[in-house]
């Protein structure tokens, strides 16, 4: 078993409590703007100022819509506590992305001084690394654990403030999906460039990731959404029902030189 005896809150200024779970996310959006303008460095269809203009955009529509899936999936518990339902805590990853997403082609669409295709698919590789990141504040916070098990590995929550079940070994699915997030990450980096038309490497993200979530959830502690299956993987599905048959008809391979 791995005991974890960590405070969620790393730390307090006045009556402001930091905790690991916000450190981590905060981070994690560090490194994908980070990846972003490191990556448009020498290229010429985007620039550091569409890369700032969209992460202005982008955060804040992300984190709005996070907290908006976050809480339509716990309605039952936030219906009795609305005053909870803004600054509260909680968010949800699919919420983020999407959300994001939504931002950032709607002020591509304003714009027009850029193709969302194409950013999409530079971000693409930085959003499952900062996922990645983002586990970690999960693991530390407790959240996101999975169901009883007995494995070696299980985890086991003794910090009696951490959001997890305490003194109870559970599937280390927060752990599960940062391995996996690396592994999605590799692939998508080697992947850069070999697909057409833009867009491509982006929906093989979302592709990836749904298959996913799908499955790990059938392990992780949850509240049923939609014919007992969670709000994330109801939302895995429509999003595979989209971008599978996408990939098919329209991604085709092609040489590194010529995808340039």
């Amino acid at each position: 078993m791995i005991y974890i005896d960590v405070n969620p809150v790393a730390f307090s200024i006045g009556p402001i409590s930091v905790s690991w779970y916000g450190i981590m996310v905060a981070l994690a959006v560090i490194t994908l703007v980070t990846w972003a303008l490191f990556s448009v460095k020498k290229d010429p269809r985007l620039s550091y100022d569409m890369v700032i203009n969209a992460a202005l955009v982008g955060i804040p529509s992300g984190v709005i819509f996070s907290r908006l899936l976050h809480v339509v999936d716990l309605w039952d518990y936030y219906s009795k506590n609305p005053g909870q339902i803004i600054g509260g805590e909680g968010l949800s990853i699919w919420g983020a992305v999407l959300g994001a997403v939504l931002g950032i082609w709607l002020f591509s669409l304003l714009s027009k001084k850029f193709s969302f295709g194409y950013l999409a698919d530079v971000l693409a590789p930085g959003i499952i690394l900062a996922q990645a990141i983002g586990r970690v504040g999960c693991t530390l916070n407790g959240c996101c654990y999975g169901k009883m098990t007995t494995l070696p590995w299980a985890i086991v929550y003794t910090n009696l403030n951490s959001h997890g079940p305490i003194g109870i070994p559970v599937h280390p699915t927060q752990v599960y999906e940062i391995i996996y997030n690396l592994i999605v990450f590799g692939i998508l980096f080697k992947l850069r460039g070999r697909f057409k038309p833009d867009g491509s490497l982006f929906l093989v993200y979302l592709s990836l990731y749904s298959v996913w979530r799908l499955g790990i959830d059938f392990i992780r502690d949850g509240t049923p959404f939609l014919f007992g299956l969670h709000q994330a993987q109801v939302v895995s599905i429509i999003v595979l029902v989209i971008t599978v048959p996408l990939l098919a008809v329209r991604t085709r391979w092609v040489k590194k030189e010529a995808a340039s």
